[in-house]
């Protein structure tokens, strides 16, 4: 059976990690059978961790703070979660699922996909999205 995406609710969960006005900054996209339905959202991104086990196929749509006193700023990333006890056919089928939520999910800088919790460290995170973020000022202060 084709996977279906709950569009609507999936939708409102990513604006409301974009929108400055809130304190939102992750919202979780899993499995019900085969449709994929806004999970949780939340404003501690180890919440988000916490959804991602060993039993879990997701997606997580994260912001992250980056910058230095002068210049805050947001940037967003994809993260794709396959946990270590999810068969085969079920990791081919999430990289074509994908693109259902990046339908909705448009605009981050950069996609991750993991498989090891040790990879969803917050720091691990910031760093790649600095590297990807072209000029880095907060070198200056080294």
């Amino acid at each position: 059976m084709a996977t279906q995406i709950d569009k609507e609710a999936c939708r409102e969960a990513y604006n409301q990690v974009r929108d400055d006005n809130t304190d939102i900054n992750w919202a979780a996209f899993k499995y019900e059978g085969s449709m994929i339905v806004a999970a949780g959202q939340g404003t501690d991104y180890e919440d988000f961790k916490r959804m991602c086990t060993d039993d879990a196929r997701l997606f997580g749509f994260v912001r992250i703070m980056t910058g230095d006193a002068m210049s805050k700023r947001a940037k967003f990333t994809l993260i794709t979660w396959i946990g270590e006890n999810i068969s085969g056919l079920q990791r081919a089928k999430i990289s074509t699922d994908k693109a259902k939520v990046k339908e909705i999910v448009q605009n981050f800088a950069k996609e991750f996909m993991f498989s090891d919790p040790r990879e969803l460290d917050e720091d691990n995170i910031r760093t790649e999205l600095k590297k990807a973020g072209g000029a880095n000022y907060d070198a200056q202060a080294e």
